[in-house]
């Protein structure tokens, strides 16, 4: 095998157990309270967002692609919105 080959599944693995971990230790703050479960639903947008338009389009990376790009515009729409509240409340 060649080193760049090691390399890659060596950081896929990595890059699983680090959301592995973030996975478990995200259910068990849920569970004792520590995070507030709109939160989580609202986290969960972005990854629902891809698996819907990767079905669609029928094309992971684009649908990637479009996720980005509706994610930051949803962010910047947000941030809009919650200035132009700030600024009249």
């Amino acid at each position: 095998m060649n080193l760049v080959v090691i390399s890659v599944y060596v950081v896929l693995a990595l890059m699983g157990l680090g959301f592995l971990a973030m996975v478990v230790f995200g259910i068990r703050s849920v569970a004792h309270g520590k995070i507030n479960p709109l939160a989580v639903v609202i986290m969960c947008i972005p990854l629902l967002i891809l698996v819907v338009l990767g079905f669609v389009l029928g094309d992971w990376s684009r649908a990637g692609i479009m996720t980005i790009l509706i994610t930051l515009g949803l962010a910047v729409l947000s941030l809009l919105v919650t200035g132009i509240k700030g600024l009249f409340i």
